[in-house]
Order: structure tokens, then C-alpha cells, then sequence
């Protein structure tokens, strides 16, 4: 090969090869939320990152690594489903997002994760720490979780994620929690799809609003605090593709989202892109039409 022959041949390269490289990348997507990172959990790629590891406060996305725990026991048959959980004064008295339990109630366990999982109770959460050996134990088991999962960059002061002074994670820690959650716990996700939950005479919607627009997603966690701004972690199946999103610290949930589905369409695009033969990738997620608004 000439020099002429070379230069003309690594000209191709640069003009057909590198694009679809920084494509795939995702290097053009830009959210507004503070940090993110999307992941093909099918293989482990990352699709998309930006700021994964700057510390945030979790939020009620906290009650993953919760379940966590609750699932483990389950599977390990050190709970069971219908097993009654007493309901004590603290856990009644907890306050944010709740179920409505009331105290000195006996509640079936698969309630409270209910409660947990699609109305993001905090009396709930404390009500099943108690059920668990007490608050205080219950903490000190998901801190030793998160350690065995790889969180390095998390520490967790209570079960539920309302605001305590130095609980923090990173979307990147999320992530991980994530994607071995689903992995160990698919089952999970028959809850964490439910869009409604009722308890008693009180009916509530689940915050994850991608799970009435987009039917390619079933899970998994919204969470909020003010210092903190609105996050999510969501995940889609297409075809046989399964995606993570971790998205944190948006202005408002709506925002939240839009950010959301964009990012997970942007993520199925790129794995169609790697691998064209990807059964039903061209499929595009319901509602994402121009001028679509998320409520």
C-alpha cells in the first residue's frame, strides 16, 4: 500500500469509525440533573455517565437497599410474606411519604413492601427495621450491605432516607445496588411496577410517572429531598435488552422525568446501534413524541 493508499484509508477510518465510537459514547447528551449514569445491565456497558460519583443525598431511593434486605430474608427463609409485623408509636409517628399505618396494628409484611416499594412509606420502612431487630441494627445490616455490594462512596444513617447528616451516595454506588437488586430479585419488580397502591380506605399513586407513559418500564425508585433535588433510578426491558438509569438531583419531577425516558431512549438507540440484530430495538418508548409534557 502507498503512502496515498494509507492516508486515504485512515481518513475512512476517522470519518465512519470514530463517529459511531463517540456516538456510542453518548458524548452529546447533556442532562440537567447533577448527576447519572446508564447502564446495559445485560452485559455491564456504560452507556452514559455524568458526575457518577459526586456525593448526593439518596433519598427514599435508600428503601432499595432496604428491600434489599427484606428479599434477602425472604429467599433465605428467615421471613416469609404473610408474616405479621407489629406496628409500633415511632414507626406511626414517622414523617414525609407514608402508608397510614396505624400504631399497635399487625400488618402482613408483603403490605409494608408494598408500602415501601410503590408509595415510598417512611413509617413503613421503620415498622420492618423494627420487625428486623430494631432501627439501629437494621442500619448497621444495610451499611454492611452496601460494603459486600461495592457502594464504596455510601453510608446510610436510617432506613427510609429522610434527611440525617452524613448519609450520602453517588449514582454510580445506585447503580451497583441496582443492578445486583434485579439480578438477585427479579420477582421484585412485580411490586415495583405497580402504579397504584391501596391501604385501608387510602389510595396512592407511585411517583416513578414513567411507569404510566413509557410501558417498557417496570421499576424501579423515586426519591426527594430538598437539599438534594428529585431522583430516580428506572429501569426498561425492550426486546431482550435490560437498561438501568440512575438519574439524581433534577429541579423538579418533571423534569426528572423527561431527563429519565430521554436518557433510556438515548440507551436503547446506542445498543441497536452496537448490535442491529437487538430483537425490537427499534421500538421507541410510548410518549415520546415532540411536545409530549410528562405529569
Amino acid at each position: 500500500m502507498g503512502l496515498k493508499s494509507f492516508h486515504s484509508a485512515m481518513w475512512l477510518l476517522f470519518v465512519f469509525i470514530l463517529p459511531l465510537s463517540n456516538a456510542y459514547a453518548g458524548s452529546n447528551l447533556h442532562l440537567k440533573a447533577k448527576s447519572a449514569i446508564l447502564m446495559n445491565m445485560n452485559d455491564g456497558t456504560i452507556l452514559y455517565s455524568q458526575n457518577p460519583d459526586r456525593p448526593i443525598q439518596p433519598a427514599s431511593i435508600t428503601k432499595v437497599l432496604s428491600l434489599y434486605l427484606v428479599y434477602e430474608a425472604l429467599t433465605e427463609g428467615r421471613a416469609h410474606m404473610d408474616d405479621l409485623v407489629t406496628i409500633s408509636k415511632n414507626a406511626w409517628r414517622t414523617r414525609g411519604s407514608r402508608m397510614y399505618v396505624k400504631a399497635g396494628r399487625q400488618i402482613p409484611l408483603e403490605d409494608l413492601i408494598k408500602g415501601m416499594a410503590v408509595v415510598s412509606g417512611n413509617d413503613a420502612c421503620v415498622a420492618v427495621a423494627e420487625h428486623f431487630g430494631g432501627v439501629d441494627k437494621f442500619v448497621e445490616m444495610m451499611n454492611n450491605k452496601a460494603r459486600e455490594l461495592g457502594m464504596t462512596n455510601s453510608r446510610f444513617k436510617n432506613p427510609n432516607g429522610l434527611p440525617a447528616k452524613g448519609q450520602v451516595t453517588t449514582a454510580r454506588d445506585v447503580l451497583k445496588l441496582s443492578r445486583q437488586y434485579l439480578n438477585r430479585f427479579p420477582e421484585s419488580l412485580s411490586i415495583h411496577s405497580m402504579r397504584y397502591f391501596t391501604y385501608g380506605d387510602v389510595t396512592q399513586r407511585n411517583h416513578n410517572r414513567l411507569l404510566q407513559r413509557c410501558s417498557d418500564v417496570d421499576g424501579l425508585k423515586t426519591g426527594y429531598v430538598r437539599a438534594a433535588g428529585y431522583h430516580i433510578v428506572a429501569t426498561a426491558k425492550r426486546g431482550d435488552v435490560r437498561l438501568i438509569a440512575v438519574v439524581m438531583g433534577s429541579k423538579n419531577p418533571y423534569i426528572r422525568t423527561r431527563e429519565t425516558r430521554m436518557l433510556l431512549e438515548e440507551g436503547f438507540r446506542m445498543v441497536q446501534h452496537r448490535y442491529p440484530a437487538v430483537k425490537n430495538a427499534h421500538a421507541r418508548l410510548p410518549g415520546t413524541h415532540r411536545g409530549y409534557v410528562p405529569s
